[in-house]
């Protein structure tokens, strides 16, 4: 399921094109540079959402732990919280 269409993709470069010469030049060099990849985010429908909160979680651990233990009571201890 495609989630843009080719005219949608044309509408994107030309933003792009616009956005260029405008205050919103960097974001659009940024979109630019990694345009392969935005194309993908926006016309698959593939999403990362599932583990963005496992991600989190695992986050808060290690930055609890820092400096506190070792990496094999860390690994445990995120290990034992799944």
């Amino acid at each position: 399921m495609s989630l843009l269409s080719g005219s949608d993709i044309a509408e994107l470069d030309e933003w792009i094109t616009q956005a260029a010469n405008s205050e919103l030049k960097s974001f659009a060099n940024g979109i630019a540079r990694d345009i392969d990849a935005v194309r993908a985010a926006i016309t698959t429908s593939w999403t990362t959402s599932p583990v963005e909160g496992q991600i989190s979680r695992i986050k808060a651990i290690k930055r609890q732990m820092y400096g506190r233990a070792s990496y094999p009571l860390l690994r445990r201890r995120v290990l034992l919280a799944a």
